[in-house]
């Protein structure tokens, strides 16, 4: 991830920039940084979610947003685009543009190498000051291993690993279950789930 600006940019600056890019950037506290491209592992493992969760939660008071629809946690100063976002009832926005969710309920993430250790470290660090938040999900893109924090209260989350294609991981706080041979269909991974 290359990072934009060398001096501290505020959040309006930031927003007012973003919006006429062409490429996603986070903002880290004062900080634009560009958001890497995704494999092809990591595009299909997406849409298979996207369409899962659409599927499931269809009828049902949820919205799923691409990763395109920018999420603030406000605590944190941080602005940044999930892989795929489930708001529970009506999305609470930042303002009349519509673009930056304020009450994500749960969190995917598609795990690359190079933002592997941010996604698990400082950004759930970041994602946990969202009240709203009842579930981080971390999905690996080379081989059939899901991660699922759950908000027990508070800063307290339990956890729980899945691996290989008969797991099954619930989502109970949106009444939704991933099937990881559903999660991964056609994608191509390296091998089998390691523990």
């Amino acid at each position: 991830m290359a990072t934009v600006a060398t001096t501290s940019v505020s959040a309006a600056d930031y927003l007012e920039f973003e919006r006429r890019s062409e490429v996603k950037h986070e903002y880290r506290d004062g900080e634009i940084v560009e958001m890497p491209g995704g494999t092809r592992e990591h595009n299909l493992v997406e849409a298979n979610l996207l369409w899962i969760l659409t599927t499931a939660l269809r009828g049902k008071d949820f919205e799923v947003y691409p990763g395109n629809m920018r999420v603030k946690a406000p605590e944190a100063n941080l602005y940044t685009y999930p892989d795929v976002v489930v708001v529970g009832g009506e999305p609470l926005l930042e303002d009349d543009q519509f673009d930056t969710l304020l009450n994500p309920a749960v969190l995917f993430e598609v795990l690359s190498p190079s933002t592997e250790s941010y996604d698990r470290g400082e950004k759930f660090a970041n994602y946990g000051t969202i009240e709203s938040l009842t579930d981080y999900v971390l999905i690996s893109q080379d081989k059939q291993r899901v991660e699922h924090f759950t908000r027990k209260q508070g800063d307290e989350w339990s956890f729980r690993r899945y691996d290989g294609p008969e797991a099954v991981v619930e989502l109970t706080s949106i009444g939704c279950s991933l099937n990881l041979s559903d999660l991964y269909y056609k994608v191509p991974l390296a091998g089998p789930a390691a523990s």
